[in-house]
């Protein structure tokens, strides 16, 4: 690749003359702005719990499957 010692051709072609470089700047800034403007936004709202007659809500259970409890005695050693 040659390299041209002409100011102009340098600076025609540097990061800061590409509108594909400053759009995606744009873009993400945009992107993380509203990322936060939701967060503010959520934290005024509470989360209301759903009253659902069946145990599951889109399929998923609402409580966890009932397991059996810890046992609080210590665990035995086995030799």
């Amino acid at each position: 690749m040659k390299t041209s010692h002409d100011i102009g051709v340098r600076t025609a072609s540097a990061w800061y003359r590409q509108p594909v470089l400053w759009l995606g700047a744009f873009i993400f800034s945009a992107s993380l702005a509203g990322c936060a403007w939701l967060i503010v936004v959520s934290v005024r709202y509470a989360d209301t719990p759903l009253t659902t007659s069946s145990h599951a809500v889109f399929g998923v259970p609402v409580a966890s499957h009932s397991a059996p409890p810890p046992s609080t005695a210590p665990p035995s050693r086995k030799p």
